[in-house]
């Protein structure tokens, strides 16, 4: 199953098992490295969104006390970090904001064996706490929902290339099955689902982060309402949703779960029963090269049974680990961890990080611009030359 991120990715591209602590920096060890001049850092980049907007983003932090953390008894209730990414008026005097949050680095860092100072991790394009511009009537809104065992900062790239476009993107942190979540006061909670990881614990996981996608949804109703610097800046009649792997299983089941998401896209990701009887509304199935498609029944029962309008694409030469940020991060950091060109392609597949991340980009923008917007596109149409990378299987 195409439901797991960051250290399954790795592991199973730079290892021969599925699950290997430190993959990112498998081909070096700590001897090697303290045995080496330390050159300094390698700062690594993210690709710019393509739209003309410039990009402002805050975090939250939720509390749903109505729950007892499903996966932590001892915390009496759900906790969330979540950030919200929006167009800005402007951006001067407001810092650009780092990929990731200074707890989540070291965590990062510990997990994957890279000794600190060796990698710069990315600065993101969008400022902290720029003036929202809210458009005429609020912004459509998309939620964003990453794979088990990561974190929001995996889907930075295509989160900020719909936010360049007018969207304003909510991407949620789902807490004990990500690997890290760092809460205000430096706080940092880390992966804490026990037992193995098979179609009992990801049905588990789907219900909760169901919840917290709907909690989620409701605290953007009470946010908006507000008089905060956020008041009215969403449109909440129009909200769609996004995930990779099993975000995007999260993203069929809130779904099916809850009406005022209007669209939702399934970014390589397998599903379980019921979420393979679809949904009415439109819903995209985008996979790797093969992908949950030739090799998972899942996505054929869901195609069967979706009423909504439907589209089944596959991203040629591409992985798993394709759809997040590591597509443009693995091939950078790569001399500098020792990794071969053979290993970043068993990682994220043969086709250029530019071109697989131009065609995520634009697939997934035509998509919600299409059922958030009702802007049509000829690349929802079949094949197109801007994007050849990019099949039409059904």
């Amino acid at each position: 199953m195409r439901l797991l991120t960051r250290r399954a990715l790795l592991g199973a591209a730079l290892a021969s098992v599925p699950m290997v602590t430190g993959a990112f920096a498998q081909a070096r060890t700590t001897a090697d490295w303290l045995a080496t001049p330390t050159p300094a850092p390698l700062r690594l980049t993210l690709p710019a969104p393509t739209g003309p907007r410039p990009l402002g983003t805050v975090s939250s932090h939720l509390i749903d006390r109505t729950r007892v953390d499903p996966w932590t008894a001892s915390r009496r209730a759900r906790e969330l970090m979540i950030q919200i990414w929006y167009p800005a008026r402007a951006a001067h005097g407001h810092p650009p904001v780092p990929w990731m949050s200074p707890g989540g680095v070291t965590v990062f860092e510990r997990e994957q064996r890279i000794p600190p100072g060796v990698l710069t991790l990315p600065t993101t394009h969008a400022h902290l706490a720029a003036p929202v511009d809210p458009g005429r009537r609020g912004r459509p809104v998309v939620l964003y929902s990453p794979g088990l065992r990561s974190d929001r900062s995996l889907g930075t790239v295509l989160i900020e290339e719909l936010v360049s476009h007018g969207y304003l993107v909510v991407a949620i942190d789902h807490t004990y099955d990500a690997d890290q979540v760092e809460f205000p006061g430096g706080r940092v909670e880390t992966f804490a689902v026990t037992g193995a990881i098979d179609d009992a614990l990801i049905a588990k996981a789907l219900v909760v982060r169901t919840a917290d996608t709907r909690f989620v949804l409701d605290r953007l109703t009470a946010l908006n309402a507000g008089r905060g610097a956020l008041a009215g800046a969403f449109d909440l009649s129009r909200v769609g949703m996004f995930g990779h792997s099993l975000g995007g299983a999260t993203a069929a089941a809130a779904l099916r779960a809850d009406r005022r998401l209007r669209a939702g896209a399934n970014l390589d990701g397998s599903l379980l029963a019921p979420l393979t009887a679809g949904t009415d509304r439109p819903f995209l199935l985008f996979g790797s090269d093969p992908g949950p498609g030739p090799e998972d029944p899942s996505w054929d029962r869901f195609w069967e049974s979706q009423r909504g309008w439907k589209r089944e694409l596959a991203l040629t030469g591409s992985t798993h680990t394709s759809f997040t940020d590591l597509e443009t991060l693995l091939p950078q950091a790569a001399p500098t961890l020792g990794l071969t060109p053979d290993q970043v392609t068993q990682a994220i597949g043969p086709l250029a990080p530019h071109r697989a991340i131009q065609a995520q980009r634009a697939y997934l923008r035509a998509f919600f611009d299409l059922h958030l917007r009702h802007r049509d596109t000829p690349l929802l149409h079949g094949p197109s030359s801007r994007c050849p990378e990019v099949r039409f299987l059904r």
